[in-house]
């Protein structure tokens, strides 16, 4: 059972998807023609090994195109005397300027040692553990690692642990999105957001997951 009182599913989700979808287009009708328009809801949390590697794959991705951030994240993986991803004292083995020729800034460099170490110390629970923490003990816990603020425990609650009703209102393409459906194209306030997906509830990450696509119709 995940934190929320529903069964992890095979398919990593913690919802029916279809149930899901049926909810959000009977409580928003405006909502529900978007999401009729961009079709079945084909997101699945991607399968990871651990919550280190999950973290540091964020954490190096942050601010930088996909095609970027994996070349970097390939040469990180190589400094591991290893040579496949390391585990936390692995990565700790290597040195800050082995790092940085690898391709992470001084910052990230610095966020992904806290974040071994942090994980060696429990700060960071195993993914075992992490799946019986509610949400918001989630974001207290990973937001004491150096360099994950908010937005990347979101991504991590929507699409590694398929967690039902998270809702990032600072993700500046769920903004686009929402303002494109609902405000001819302006930006909105987060406030005017919350106050939209409150009839969303307990489906909000499934009704971010639309908004994102209504950037592509």
């Amino acid at each position: 059972m995940s934190a929320t009182g529903v069964a992890v599913r095979a398919d990593g989700l913690g919802y029916d998807p279809d149930l899901a979808r049926a909810h959000l287009i009977e409580a928003d009708p405006r909502l529900g023609e978007l999401m009729i328009r961009v079709g079945e809801f084909t997101m699945r949390p991607r399968a990871d090994h651990s919550l280190f590697a999950a973290l540091m794959r964020s954490i190096v991705y942050q601010q930088l195109t996909g095609k970027a951030a994996s070349t970097i994240l390939q040469r990180v993986i190589r400094t591991s005397t290893r040579r496949r991803f390391p585990t936390p004292r692995e990565l700790l083995l290597v040195s800050p300027e082995s790092l940085r020729q690898a391709g992470l800034s001084a910052a990230k460099t610095a966020a992904v040692r806290d974040l071994a170490e942090k994980t060696i110390d429990g700060t960071v629970p195993s993914l075992a553990r992490i799946r019986r923490m509610s949400d918001e003990e989630i974001l207290q816990r990973l937001t004491l690692v150096r360099g994950i603020g908010p937005w990347t425990v979101e991504m991590l609650l929507i699409f590694r642990l398929g967690r039902p009703d998270v809702f990032p209102v600072s993700d500046l393409g769920v903004r686009k999105g929402f303002g494109q459906v609902f405000l001819k194209g302006k930006l909105p306030d987060p406030a005017v957001m919350r106050r939209r997906a409150e009839r969303w509830r307990p489906y909000r990450s499934m009704a971010s997951w639309y908004l994102w696509r209504a950037l592509e119709l």
